[in-house]
């Protein structure tokens, strides 16, 4: 069977792989994504087509969507609720009309990614409306498909995945909380080539297929397998206790609200308690897949030099961001304080004269208003990218007015050098998929 599929989630970790795939295997991929221009650039023999969920709640939205197409890859999902996020819209409220319109349209075949541990026991909410997703996918009078994949791996790493593996890479040590969670992780390709077998004639039709790999792996294991694959020496994988971990769940969950998406989140921890390997349903035997173990699955992707950088730096860009802010937004607050008078006294002897003090209130502005948009998602590159000009400015204006202070044994003008590089690092590094 070929034709033509719409892939819901094109530009994510797993829909984008997946439409990959399904190209591959001659079908003519109709990309949905909640931001397809910049997804286009990336894989533009793809037709991309605006899916945001929060506005697809009514059947006549979904028909423009559903025009031509023959299949419907839903990979849509979201951990928790946040900016831009919503369970219950992303797992209710758009599969639903998604699935109604799908009747209408007569799509015949819906394959619906879903994952182990979508259960309303394991007490989320991100449980609760996933495990409603199946409940309306079977009550559908489509030719559905349920998949429910475990921990799944690949070359490049996502959320829960590039949290593993900085974990790995963390120096000195390995922290982890728990430890002796199962996974049974999936190859990502893997679940490509099982994708592409469900919707070949003949392929099984309203079933639920738990995917988990077939070699099952605790947590602290994945952890060592990573870092040995990552080429790093051997280090000790120290339990955190949970109640120190608190803290951080408890910050990734405000943060996900602001809309720094995190895997250090409640919801991630409530799931991997609950559920993370799953069941062995013989999808792969079903689906005449020849799934791999995860040592296999690392010994078949050689690591390279970006995946230590990206491991290593998981943890670092956080912080460079917090730092880099909180410097100038202080800055600034310290200059309309206790600092006025004595920028006041620079800028005069630099030669300002009556304009020492607008200089002085117009540039700590600067400083306090840059240091918050760096805080915001949206504008945290060009924040950067502004923070390093501003300083090109600052640079320029004191040499030409300050010259002596590039020699000045607490060298104020050499060390915003490094804060420059710091700015260009998360600039840099601001990309999330």
């Amino acid at each position: 069977m070929s034709g033509r599929v719409l892939v819901l989630g094109a530009n994510g970790f797993i829909g984008s792989h997946l439409a990959a795939t399904l190209s591959v295997a001659d079908w003519t991929v109709r990309a949905g994504a909640r931001r397809p221009t910049e997804a286009a650039r990336r894989a533009p023999a793809f037709d991309w087509i605006k899916a945001d969920f929060a506005q697809l709640t009514t059947l006549e939205s979904w028909a423009p969507l559903l025009d031509g197409v023959d299949a419907v890859v839903n990979c849509v999902g979201v951990l928790q609720d946040g900016a831009g996020d919503s369970t219950a819209l992303a797992h209710v409220e758009g599969p639903r009309a998604l699935i109604q319109a799908c009747e209408r349209a007569g799509v015949r075949r819906l394959i619906h990614i879903s994952a182990v541990g979508a259960d309303d026991a394991a007490g989320t909410a991100y449980a609760r409306t996933k495990a409603e997703t199946e409940r309306l996918v079977r009550a559908s009078d489509l030719g559905w498909l349920i998949l429910r994949p475990s921990l799944v791996v690949d070359r490049a790493a996502f959320g829960g995945t590039g949290l593993i593996r900085a974990l790995a890479a963390f120096p000195l040590f390995s922290p982890v909380v728990g430890g002796d969670q199962v996974f049974r992780p999936i190859a990502l390709s893997d679940l490509g080539e099982a994708v592409v077998a469900a919707l070949k004639p003949g392929a099984p039709v309203r079933e639920t297929f738990d995917m988990p790999g077939p070699e099952a792996v605790s947590m602290i294991e994945t952890v060592r397998l990573y870092r040995g694959w990552l080429g790093l020496s051997s280090a000790p994988v120290v339990r955190v206790p949970r109640a120190l971990a608190a803290p951080a769940l408890i910050i990734g969950d405000v943060l996900g609200r602001l809309g720094w998406s995190s895997p250090i989140r409640s919801t991630a921890m409530r799931q991997m308690d609950h559920d993370v390997s799953g069941v062995d349903s013989g999808w792969a035997e079903r689906l005449g897949v020849r799934a791999r173990g995860f040592r296999r699955f690392l010994a078949e992707t050689p690591a390279s030099v970006q995946d230590v950088w990206h491991a290593r730096l998981w943890f670092v860009r956080p912080v460079a961001v917090l730092t880099l802010g909180l410097f100038w937004l202080t800055t600034g607050l310290i200059s309309f304080g206790p600092g006025w008078s004595g920028a006041i006294a620079v800028l005069h002897e630099g030669g300002f004269g009556r304009w020492a003090g607008p200089i002085a209130w117009w540039g700590a502005l600067l400083d306090v208003v840059l240091g918050l948009a760096l805080f915001v998602r949206p504008w945290t590159a060009r924040a950067a990218i502004l923070m390093c000009l501003a300083t090109v400015g600052y640079l320029i204006a004191g040499t030409l007015s300050l010259p002596h202070y590039w020699i000045d044994p607490l060298g104020p003008w050499l060390k915003v050098l490094p804060m420059m590089a710091l700015c260009l690092f998360v600039a840099a590094t601001d990309a999330r998929r």
